[in-house]
């Protein structure tokens, strides 16, 4: 399914985040959300704004639920998600999904518990850390809230619990989408210093000893419950997919309660799902596996943004269309939602009605999948997040190389605003659009090479920019060729998501 761009959406966006900026997180959105009912269905992905709630494009309103939320890990209240958090959103929407009427809202964690290592990277935004013997990966996507800064956490992890919301990946490590970070003394909700919780494939089952390992850490379940779809310990098998509740004792994880995987649909629910592929794409089957949930590319499937089925892979971030039957997503569209682009530079104007801003030279594009953060201000409402963006407010932004009809641009996925930084030193990385021997121009933005040597460098090339403005002239200042990764897509289409 293709709509007419982002222009239309961020009106849209504008029309539901008007009408609700009085209202608190709880609800009050635009009152449209349902009025024109095309679909009942289930969307799953990480929120991307509040003021009723922004899932996988869609701004669902909440009213009906009056702020009440579905977890089974103490939070009963919408004010108590967070940006990045995965969601599963029951709703009814319109002809395009833009905007719809949530019947309910759930979350639950992926993993939570002590840390027991923390590494963050601020110069590539990646990291890693471990948490009851699982391995997370953080990126750029990644939404860290911590009342410490990074460097703390890394130089004492063992100081700290976290809560991960996160995809499951092929090799049974995760990507996370949310991680928040608490000094152990400060507990989450309805949490515990010693609670741990986690999810992942049953190995080395021992029926005797009453102990499986999940990615090598021992759980014992001579004392669990047993929940959902498992009625005792009988139902454990060797290749079963568990969420895990317990606490850490000697290094093996004692089992309190055990529940099978989360259905994340009903049986011939249309539904839409975003996150990352996990494990190799099987060409024989037409299948792959996301975050559980087994879909398969038929000869209807659709492939936006330049994905092609070759190119299906572990990791792959998309967004999914379709219908689920008999515990399979029979997949109506798929289109990549990978990041392979990054800018740091200054707003030097906003056009919200256009749902455009240039940012040190560049054209950005503004949508309901993309998530605003800032580095002081904890913004509930999407209008508020959309009026922090003001000229002269230095961002960070991940986001998809794009061309149309009006030129080049950055579509954000997301945007990081930060507040204290007077640096007015840009960076940009990115594929070259065109090159001659005095300039070169990404993104619809012209660089005059300064001291830098151009040569070598080819249309489709991937470099990393460092470069200033010298009264009106954008000049390179460093200049670093990438390796090149085969992602360049086509990316020459005015449909854009």
């Amino acid at each position: 399914m293709k709509y007419n761009g982002l222009t239309r959406a961020v009106r849209i966006i504008l029309a539901g985040v008007v009408a609700g900026s009085v209202a608190a997180c709880g609800g009050g959105g635009s009152d449209s959300g349902g009025s024109n009912v095309s679909a009942s269905g289930t969307s799953v992905g990480p929120v991307s704004g509040f003021g009723s709630v922004y899932v996988n494009g869609t701004y669902f309103n909440t009213d009906d639920l009056r702020g009440g939320i579905t977890s089974d890990d103490g939070l009963s209240r919408e004010n108590e998600l967070e940006k990045g958090m995965i969601l599963q959103v029951k709703a009814d929407w319109d002809d395009d999904r833009r905007e719809g009427r949530a019947r309910s809202v759930e979350y639950d964690d992926t993993l939570r518990g002590p840390l027991s290592g923390f590494s963050w990277d601020s110069i590539e935004n990646t990291g890693e850390l471990m948490v009851a013997g699982q391995r997370v990966s953080l990126d750029g996507r990644t939404v860290i809230k911590s009342r410490d800064a990074l460097s703390s956490v890394a130089a004492s992890p063992a100081g700290y619990r976290v809560r991960v919301s996160a995809w499951r990946q092929g090799d049974g490590s995760f990507r996370a989408s949310f991680v928040g970070i608490r000094p152990l003394a400060d507990r989450f909700i309805a949490d515990n210093e010693r609670e741990v919780e986690i999810e992942g494939v049953i190995r080395d089952l021992d029926p005797d000893g009453r102990t499986f390992t999940i990615n090598g850490l021992t759980v014992n379940y001579l004392l669990a419950d047993f929940d959902d779809d498992l009625d005792d310990a009988s139902d454990l098998r060797n290749g079963l997919v568990v969420e895990v509740e317990g606490y850490l004792s000697a290094g093996v994880l004692m089992a309190t309660e055990i529940e099978g995987e989360d259905d994340w649909f009903d049986d011939d629910d249309d539904v839409e799902i975003s996150g990352a592929i996990s494990g190799d794409y099987d060409s024989a089957l037409r299948q792959f596996q996301l975050n559980g949930v087994t879909v398969q590319v038929t000869g209807g499937t659709g492939f936006d943004d330049g994905l092609s089925e070759s190119r299906l892979a572990d990791g792959l971030f998309v967004k999914i269309e379709g219908e689920y039957r008999d515990g399979v997503l029979y997949a109506e569209e798929i289109e990549s939602r990978d990041g392979n682009a990054e800018l740091e530079g200054r707003i030097e104007s906003v056009d919200l009605a256009q749902g455009r801003m240039q940012v040190s030279g560049v054209q950005v594009a503004i949508s309901a999948n993309t998530l605003i953060e800032n580095d002081d201000d904890d913004f509930r409402n999407r209008s508020q997040d959309l009026e922090s963006l003001s000229p002269g407010q230095y961002v960070e932004i991940e986001g998809r190389q794009r061309s149309d009809s009006s030129g080049s641009y950055l579509e954000a996925f997301k945007i990081e605003r930060e507040d204290d930084d007077d640096d007015d030193d840009f960076e940009i990385e990115g594929r070259v659009d065109e090159v001659t021997t005095e300039t070169l121009i990404i993104m619809g933005l012209t660089l005059n090479r300064g001291g830098e040597s151009l040569a070598g460098i080819g249309t489709g090339t991937m470099v990393e920019i460092d470069y200033e403005n010298r009264g009106g002239v954008y000049v390179i200042t460093d200049l670093e060729v990438e390796d090149d990764n085969d992602d360049e897509d086509d990316e020459d289409d005015d449909d854009d998501d």
